[in-house]
């Protein structure tokens, strides 16, 4: 089974273009939060329904997974608490999106939303506990940001990650867990697109200007997980405890 992740596309549609016509190359490919930019002069909306119409032309949805970032609310859940209320219609359109758990193959993958608030966040360690109660195979969480004191929330002067989400991964142990939202740590010093948790791999591409994102090839069937970016070309074998 091979994967590819990238994220924080933030409305750079040549991206979304190398990334979705990759689909036919890959098991699942993955985009990790923040699709929308909401600095752009382009409205929201207009940045939706441009994504939208990308994704319509697709022959097999099913192999793509998106997860809602930060850019990516659009207003008020039932709690009050905002959210990414388009992700909707891409679940409609069959990709795998925001509060699924599939079964395939060679994993399980869990797709997270980006929460808001208490209630958001309850609603996430539940859903990963109802997963963990059930997951008989390798585990992959897809997770907009990445866990706090790792080289993957680096942003060359600070720390910026999640520390619900550390918790969470010392708690129910998945195998691998793919995120974004922080840009720089591939292309700092002590930062890092890959770490590792216990026996958890964690993967953050980074983000970068220009047709092609930053993003990694992950192989599970070869134990192996590669980043590229325009700084060049880095591999890992991924052992297995």
């Amino acid at each position: 089974m091979r994967v590819l992740l990238a994220s924080d596309l933030h409305y750079a549609l040549p991206q979304f273009d190398w990334v979705l016509d990759r689909l036919d190359e890959f098991d699942l490919v993955v985009l990790a939060g923040d699709q929308l930019d909401i600095a752009s002069s382009v409205p929201l909306d207009a940045q939706i329904a441009m994504i939208e119409a990308l994704i319509d032309r697709l022959d097999d949805p099913h192999r793509l997974v998106v997860s809602s970032g930060n850019h990516d609310l659009t207003g008020p859940d039932e709690a009050g608490e905002q959210c990414a209320l388009w992700m909707t219609s891409l679940r409609e359109a069959g990709v795998v999106t925001d509060g699924a758990t599939v079964e395939l193959d060679a994993a399980t993958v869990t797709v997270c939303p980006w929460w808001d608030g208490p209630v958001g966040r309850a609603r996430v360690e539940q859903q990963l506990r109802d997963a963990a109660a059930t997951v008989d195979r390798p585990w992959i969480w897809v997770y907009h940001w990445p866990p706090d004191h790792s080289p993957t929330s680096w942003t060359g002067r600070n720390h910026y990650g999640d520390e619900d989400l550390r918790g969470w991964i010392e708690e129910f142990r998945p195998s691998m867990v793919l995120t974004g939202h922080v840009h720089d740590p591939p292309f700092k010093p002590d930062g890092s697109w890959v770490d590792r948790i216990g026996g958890t791999w964690v993967f953050n591409p980074g983000r970068q200007i220009g047709p092609v994102p930053a993003h990694i090839d992950i192989d599970l069937e070869q134990h192996s997980a590669t980043w590229r970016s325009l700084m060049g070309t880095e591999q890992l074998t991924l052992s297995v405890q």
